[in-house]
């Protein structure tokens, strides 16, 4: 059996967004096709993910330094746990499934504030002699991404750092995989957005019955 997150990050439902539309597709089909397996859904809107202040940096710092946990402040103590709580579930999992809309090139910044969280070195990856080493070896992860315009090839492929982005942190860990599903060009063509989302959730369908 394994443990998939299913990490979305997105302030609107299925109804609403075509990531989290195909997402759900995904998702239901992954679930089916391996109904033994334990899916994780986090809600990053909904989540508490402390960002990495002046507390935290402090808290971490002390404990380095040999300081008890209790020692910590009791807002240092509260941001230091609920990050350790973060990246101790997310080393545990098997697969990850990110979910996102494309905002300015990128991603909403609640998923820029859980990559912070995860990347941890220790726990997702390590120093050495010869350099950084990722912890998370054999594992894979995918993410479906919506936006207006086309970016995953074509003219505009540069501005591309959603995707690009998390491909490259899942290398820094050190997953098997990394793929992605793009849902793009729906503002472009507007006319052409429900048949656009109709082809990514086939392909989003096929991948899960892969992944």
């Amino acid at each position: 059996m394994s443990t998939v997150l299913y990490i979305t990050a997105h302030p609107n439902d299925h109804h609403t967004s075509y990531s989290l539309a195909v997402g759900k597709e995904f998702i239901d089909a992954y679930r089916t096709a391996n109904p033994d397996d334990e899916v994780v859904h986090l809600d990053l809107y909904k989540l508490d993910i402390p960002v990495l202040d002046a507390d935290v940096f402090s808290g971490w710092g002390k404990l380095q330094s040999g300081s008890g946990f209790e020692e910590l402040s009791a807002a240092e103590q509260a941001k230091v746990a609920r990050l350790g709580e973060i990246v101790d579930q997310f080393v545990a999992a098997d697969k990850y499934v990110f979910v996102s809309p494309m905002w300015n090139f990128s991603f909403p910044p609640v998923l820029k504030a859980y990559i912070d969280a995860v990347s941890v070195a220790g726990k997702t990856f390590q120093y050495t002699a010869d350099g950084i080493v990722g912890l998370l070896t054999g594992k894979k992860g995918l993410h479906i991404q919506a936006s207006g315009g086309v970016y995953s090839e074509g003219p505009s492929a540069g501005f591309e750092s959603g995707f690009s982005y998390l491909k490259k942190i899942s290398q820094f860990y050190g997953f098997a995989s990394f793929e992605g599903i793009f849902v793009e060009g729906m503002a472009a063509a507007p006319d052409q957005a429900q048949t656009i989302k109709e082809k990514a959730i086939v392909k989003a369908k096929e991948a899960a019955a892969k992944f």
